[in-house]
């Protein structure tokens, strides 16, 4: 399973839709969404600032994912970005990996 967050602002179509039907119904289609793709939402969080919504998902991959984002944008309620999550463990693992890279200029 791969960790996203999602980050969302709705337009304005999708907020006249969640003015009519209330956050506690868009939280369920998006829980359903995730869940019927195998995944979990981890939390889901309405907000003030630059989203209007937060996501954190666990999913089976990066195109389960990708696959959200098409479906949601295509819709026109919402704008999205997506952003995989990584661990300390990961992060860890990643540092210790043999790359080689030259700055610009060097």
């Amino acid at each position: 399973m791969v960790k996203f967050l999602v980050a969302a602002n709705y337009t304005v179509k999708g907020m006249a839709g969640l003015a009519k039907d209330g956050g506690t119904a868009r939280a369920e289609v998006i829980r359903a969404l995730v869940e019927n793709a195998g995944g979990h939402v981890e939390a889901l969080y309405f907000a003030f600032g630059p989203y209007d919504l937060y996501v954190i998902c666990e999913v089976p991959d990066s195109v389960t994912v990708a696959a959200f984002g098409i479906i949601v944008r295509a819709a026109g309620g919402v704008d999205l970005i997506i952003v995989p999550l990584l661990t300390s463990e990961e992060i860890d693992a990643a540092a210790r990996l043999p790359v080689s890279y030259q700055p610009p200029g060097q």
